[in-house]
């Protein structure tokens, strides 16, 4: 195993998931050490981030009243409204990055016991997908 490849891959999932698996096939590693690597940093990166999502929004609370219409709000409140739960679970991580995903999914629904596993869930099935497409483009 490289190992070199694979702590690449598996650091550069802990912050942008979407774009690590395609790191694999330059390092040689194989399709389910890509997979495992992509997991594995998603996944322990999204328990930190998720699970202390409330030190985090604490520490960027603002004032009262003021509100910031910007484009990523805009899109995290339309991909609430049309997806719900498991769209927002699924979807926020990989498309924003892990910390941020995290954080914003523990705030809308932190409160759920299924949340986090649903996280994983979703990192799992992205995880798949986007290293079966890195090699079947590249491999």
């Amino acid at each position: 195993m490289n190992w070199a490849g694979f702590s690449s891959v598996f650091l550069l999932a802990t912050i942008k998931f979407m774009f690590a698996p395609f790191g694999g096939v330059p390092f040689d590693l194989s399709f389910m050490e890509t997979f495992l690597a992509s997991f594995l940093g998603g996944s322990i990166s999204s328990f930190i981030f998720y699970f202390s999502a409330n030190y985090f929004l604490k520490k960027t609370k603002r004032k009262e009243g003021a509100k910031i219409h910007t484009k990523t709000n805009k899109l995290i409140v339309k991909l609430k409204r049309n997806t719900g739960k498991i769209g927002v679970c699924f979807w926020a991580p990989f498309f924003l990055s892990i910390p941020l995903g995290s954080i914003i999914t523990a705030k809308f629904y932190g409160k759920y016991q299924s949340t986090f596993f649903l996280i994983l869930l979703g990192m799992a099935l992205n995880a798949t997908v986007m290293t079966t497409l890195a090699y079947v483009v590249f491999g």
